[in-house]
């Protein structure tokens, strides 16, 4: 090859490099312009930190909390977490520590509710190893009975596939769905398979014995939920900025691809409320909340979510620069109430819907 082909090549390459970059960035929102908005009204609950999910009881108007010092794990000296109820009935409710000596090592993570004839069950993403979600250390389901204010740790189960699991949704006699958001659990290539979005995530269904894989082609798949009728499974795709609707055989656990909702946003937990609706906590800049969380002085914009399942249309409910809230990763309604909860901040929002 020439000099002027080395030159002409190189300058080529330099050039698609850029273009790559260029895009990844624009993708990741950072170009967005943050207009903070929100009808309602919020107050700052303190108490807690890193509510990275919130469930609602809506028999009850119990919330549960799913809560670990993120930043500490991190650094290596993680405190144990705890699950946390929250009485939306109450006009001055205070968070109330449910967990507080669990019996064994407890980082929480994303949390489901399902309530049937044999009461209300709530499961738990348990990094265990205390070492945050990078280790790639195997995860456990912890399983409980709810009752109120109230939690009675009935089991654990523990699987090879569950490794790197972000969400679950229990759905009724011990079965479950969860997310495995990456298919590269820790190292470099995790770190890889994010700025390439490369699509390595999956979903894996428990059927009371077994664990497997039923779901996958995902970038980074996060929060997962179910429909009321328990038809629709929906699970959130980061780095895609989609919501991924699945069609579900219900005896066999099965899922199938229906359509894929479009955000324009790195959505994170999904809640569905009693009607049916999507409420997600998004960060809308996801190089910033990679900043965020190295660095607590880093505001990262914080963004809630409302989806129609019926026609897909995608509302934003709120929009703040991170100054109320950083790093929102759920959105949880009941009534015109509104819970929002962040990824590694103290506190959560306890707001009233317009």
């Amino acid at each position: 090859m020439t000099k002027r082909r080395l030159i002409i090549f190189g300058c080529l390459v330099l050039s698609g490099l850029v273009g790559f970059v260029g895009y990844t960035v624009w993708l990741a929102g950072e170009f967005k312009t943050i207009k903070p908005h929100y009808a309602g009204t919020c107050k700052k609950i303190d108490g807690v930190v890193g509510a990275e999910d919130i469930v609602i009881d809506h028999a009850s108007g119990i919330a549960y909390l799913a809560t670990d010092d993120r930043r500490a794990a991190i650094s290596g000296q993680p405190p144990q977490g705890a699950v946390w109820s929250y009485d939306l009935n109450q006009p001055d409710a205070k968070p109330v520590n449910l967990t507080p000596d669990p019996g064994f090592s407890f980082h929480p993570h994303g949390l489901g509710l399902s309530r049937g004839a044999d009461g209300l069950s709530l499961m738990v993403v348990n990094h265990g190893s205390g070492s945050g979600v990078f280790d790639g250390a195997p995860d456990t389901i912890e399983v409980f009975d709810a009752n109120g204010a109230s939690l009675r740790h009935t089991g654990t189960i523990k699987g090879d596939l569950l490794r790197s699991v972000n969400d679950v949704q229990p759905v009724g006699g011990g079965k479950f769905y969860a997310s495995i958001d990456h298919g590269n659990p820790s190292g470099f290539s995790r770190t890889l398979e994010d700025y390439l979005r490369l699509p390595l995530a999956k979903v894996v269904y428990y059927n009371g014995k077994t664990v497997r894989y039923v779901a996958d082609n995902i970038r980074y798949a996060n929060g997962v939920n179910i429909s009321p009728d328990g038809q629709t499974v929906y699970v959130a795709g980061t780095t895609d900025r989609v919501v991924h609707v699945f069609g579900r055989d219900v005896a066999s656990g099965d899922l199938w691809p229906k359509e894929r909702l479009k955000t324009g946003t790195g959505v994170d937990n999904i809640d569905v409320d009693d009607v049916g609706a999507l409420w997600i906590g998004a960060h809308p800049k996801l190089l910033t909340f990679v900043e965020h969380s190295k660095d607590a002085s880093v505001k990262s914009p914080s963004q809630v979510l409302r989806i129609d399942p019926g026609s897909g249309e995608v509302y934003e409910i709120m929009m703040n620069d991170g100054s109320l809230l950083s790093g929102s990763s759920v959105a949880a309604r009941y009534g015109n109430r509104l819970l929002v909860g962040p990824v590694l901040d103290p506190g959560f929002l306890d707001c009233q819907l317009p």
